[in-house]
């Protein structure tokens, strides 16, 4: 079990590129895989949960050639994949299972998706359920993985409301309404990425929205294009926070995909009183782009915005330690969601909080977080193998005079195997241990 120990660093600076965003590497391989022609796709994200889904795809007899962050893609058509000889092992990845879920439901041979020991804790009823509504055959002990999809099922369209707001079930629902006889529709009460609708439309797929409601027509076909995959917003948030929360630091974090149901991490920093700065915005592929600036920040504590929370909903252990340096009381609610991730985020962000002095309440939605001063820790962080609380510690070292220890930290693969070498190259001091 690898350990980071990162130390105190006394300033941050340069210009960096994180790697590709994840939902979209995703997506890429998923969506090119059921096209019509030759997908090439460029700064695809070489995290141990994108070529998980690489992988799966190629034991379902998609010709799929990788070099490096280059990936080309022979897409089968709608029709086109094969039965896998074994179990689909998706490792770590949330989004690969409930997406793939979606899709596989309506194919015509059987499979099976596994993963991880964390994976195998995650809820799937939330995608179960409205996958059986549709006609297909689905299962999983406890509702949870190993996943059992049999095949062969003819799906119909419905029409469903989320009952949380969630890309990942809405692109689960979408990916089986491909497939579905009629329109389905998707019908949400908050704001969730959008990454699947803009994507089918680079695929010439009609897609219709409205605010709070996304519409397919089944039976329709995907034709291959190329995709560039901007940098990760997820990943940039680290910085972002190492950067607001340091004493001397001015960085440029490079073509940030600034999608704006992705962005809530950009607004609660700049509440909070964060000195950060979009230049240089564009759009690629339907997709909006920027770099951005940051330089250390006088932080204060706020009532985080309900409605900011799904829109940053993976990015909540890098702004707890930014309220963790900030002045005052920050409160988040309305974030239950956090409770089922790769762990129980509230709560072990919470465990970590307290061993390093930082005065914080769990609530049952979320956390009330006292800004302080890091404390020389009383016992190792533990990361309970989840990538962002790993790196949300690393990034904490920056305001401590004292060394901090993070064990678990091997699943920082998952989403950004070049995190130290990248977080050093500013300034910072990270260190791995096996």
């Amino acid at each position: 079990m690898a350990s980071f120990v990162t130390s105190h660093s006394k300033s941050l600076s340069g210009s960096i590129r994180v790697p590709g965003d994840k939902s979209i590497s995703h997506r890429s391989i998923m969506l090119g895989s059921i096209a019509t022609g030759t997908t090439r796709v460029s700064g695809f994200l070489q995290g141990e949960d994108s070529l998980a889904t690489l992988n799966a795809f190629k034991e379902m007899g998609v010709s799929i050639e990788r070099k490096g962050s280059d990936v080309i893609i022979q897409g089968v058509g709608m029709y086109g994949l094969k039965m896998p000889t074994n179990s689909l092992n998706l490792g770590n990845s949330g989004t690969s299972i409930r997406l793939m879920s979606g899709l596989l439901s309506a194919q015509s041979f059987n499979s099976e998706l596994c993963g991880d020991k964390s994976l195998s804790k995650r809820p799937m009823g939330r995608v179960i359920e409205p996958l059986r509504q549709m006609g297909a055959d689905i299962s999983g002990p406890n509702s949870m993985p190993p996943l059992s999809i049999n095949g062969g099922k003819t799906l119909s369209a419905i029409e469903y409301t989320l009952p949380v707001a969630s890309a990942q079930i809405k692109s689960c629902i979408l990916l089986a309404g491909l497939y579905s006889k009629g329109s389905t529709t998707v019908i949400e009460n908050g704001i969730s990425r959008d990454h699947t609708e803009r994507m089918l439309r680079g695929f010439g797929y009609e897609v219709q929205t409205s605010p709070n409601k996304i519409s397919i027509e089944g039976g329709g076909s995907l034709k291959a294009c190329n995709i560039e995959v901007p940098s990760d917003i997820s990943s940039a948030a680290f910085f972002m926070v190492a950067a607001c929360i340091s004493d001397d630091a001015d960085i440029i974090l490079e073509a940030v995909n600034i999608n704006p149901t992705r962005t809530g991490v950009i607004d609660i920093l700049k509440l909070m009183g964060g000195n950060v700065e979009l230049s240089n915005e564009r759009v690629d592929a339907g997709e909006l782009i920027a770099d951005i600036r940051v330089r250390s920040s006088n932080l204060k504590g706020i009532q985080i915005p309900k409605k900011l929370v799904p829109l940053a909903i993976d990015e909540f252990p890098a702004i707890f330690i930014a309220a963790s340096c900030a002045n005052g009381e920050t409160l988040l609610t309305g974030a239950k969601e956090l409770r089922v991730k790769e762990s129980d985020r509230i709560q072990v962000m919470a465990d970590g909080l307290t061993s390093l002095g930082i005065i914080n309440h769990v609530l049952e939605d979320g956390i009330r977080i006292v800004g302080g001063k890091f404390k020389e820790q009383t016992a190792p962080i533990e990361s309970h193998h989840d990538h962002r609380i790993s790196m949300a510690f690393a990034i904490a070292s920056v305001s401590s005079d004292s060394d901090i220890k993070i064990e678990g930290v091997d699943n920082v693969k998952t989403s950004f195997p070049n995190f130290i070498a990248l977080a050093n190259s500013i300034g910072m001091s990270i260190t791995e241990s096996a």
